[in-house]
C-alpha cells in the first residue's frame, strides 16, 4: 500500500485504469468460454447485464436483449 501513496494521481489513474480493463478482459474471457457461438454483441451484452444488474441492464438494453431470449436464460 506504500507504493499507492508514493504515485502520482495521474499515475494512480492509469493503474486504475488498466485494471479495469482487465478484469473487463477476463470477465469477457469467461463468457466466451461459457458461450463459445455468441457473437461479440452477445458478449457485450452478457458483460453489461453483469455490471449492471438485471433491473438497469432491462431498463437499458430489454428490447435488444429479448432478441437473444430472456435476461434468465442467458444469466
Amino acid at each position: 500500500m506504500d507504493l499507492m501513496t508514493k504515485m502520482s494521481p495521474e499515475e494512480k489513474l492509469r493503474r486504475a485504469i488498466e485494471y479495469t480493463a482487465m478484469v473487463r478482459q477476463l470477465g469477457e474471457t469467461g463468457i466466451r468460454e461459457k458461450y463459445p457461438a455468441a457473437s461479440e454483441r452477445e458478449i457485450f451484452l452478457r458483460l453489461a447485464q453483469r455490471q449492471l444488474g438485471n433491473e438497469l441492464f432491462q431498463k437499458v438494453f430489454g428490447d435488444e436483449w429479448r432478441a437473444y431470449g430472456s435476461a434468465k436464460r442467458h444469466a
